[in-house]
């Protein structure tokens, strides 16, 4: 999932992230407990929606999409 910036969005599948950006597997599942790496539903789920289902809130969802984005520009 190569974007302009490396900019991923809430709306991006968790699936296709981790797979483009294996580093962000970090992020997700050590910093906000999301374990999707083996998660079936990763392959259609968007990050929100993975988020949701795990309890975050929208705020929590941003933070942790701006720390992927970070973590990808490097």
């Amino acid at each position: 999932m190569k974007k302009i910036n490396n900019k991923i969005s809430k709306n991006s599948i968790i699936a296709k992230v981790i797979e483009d950006y294996p580093e962000v597997i970090e992020v997700l599942s050590i910093d906000y407990g999301m374990g999707c790496v083996g998660c079936k539903a990763a392959g259609g789920e968007t990050i929100e929606q993975g988020a949701s289902v795990h309890g975050m809130s929208d705020d929590d969802i941003d933070k942790m999409v701006a720390q992927i984005n970070k973590k990808i520009s490097k």
